[in-house]
């Protein structure tokens, strides 16, 4: 099975992993990552989101974990555009979050006007973090908690803007 996924991934935190999991489960994964231009427009919250180079870097240190354990291949490729690459024909299945569930949906229909096949959408639940909320990178970003969702009340954030 093919299976795509899409997402920013910055930082990457239990959530996203959860996310892998799930996809290298179902078969090889291509992950459309964000591009600098793209980044920005898909927060709901202003912030500084790092460079697509070591978003890139960081990404595939971490799929290569998964990869290796289910015996599965792995391609990551950049999305400059919200639908990205799942509405490709290749693609059997969509890893997605109760939150982009509809973005999944509409890829669905782009897919059927296409004359493809729609996509099984995978919806993989959030992890909570230690408060009960869930982890995100904005989350994290913010100082509030870490990679794992522990509360990191001491830490301050990465802010909105480069910190250079």
């Amino acid at each position: 099975m093919n299976v795509a996924l899409g997402g920013t991934f910055d930082p990457i935190h239990d959530g996203h992993r959860r996310l892998f999991d799930r996809a290298f489960e179902l078969g090889d994964v291509t992950i459309g990552l964000t591009s600098d231009d793209l980044a920005p427009r898909t927060r709901h919250v202003e912030r500084y989101v790092r460079s697509y180079e070591d978003r890139r870097r960081d990404l595939e240190a971490e799929l290569e974990r998964f990869a290796e354990t289910y015996g599965r291949e792995f391609t990551v490729r950049e999305l400059t555009e919200p639908t990205g690459i799942a509405v490709e024909p290749q693609f059997d299945a969509l890893i997605v979050s109760p939150e982009t569930r509809e973005g999944g949906e509409r890829i669905n229909e782009i897919r059927i006007e296409r004359g493809h096949d729609p996509l099984e959408i995978v919806v993989v639940d959030h992890v909570p973090a230690a408060d009960g909320d869930r982890i995100s990178s904005t989350r994290i970003v913010s100082g509030e908690i870490d990679e794992h969702g522990n509360l990191t009340p001491e830490r301050t954030g990465r802010g909105a803007t480069n910190p250079k």
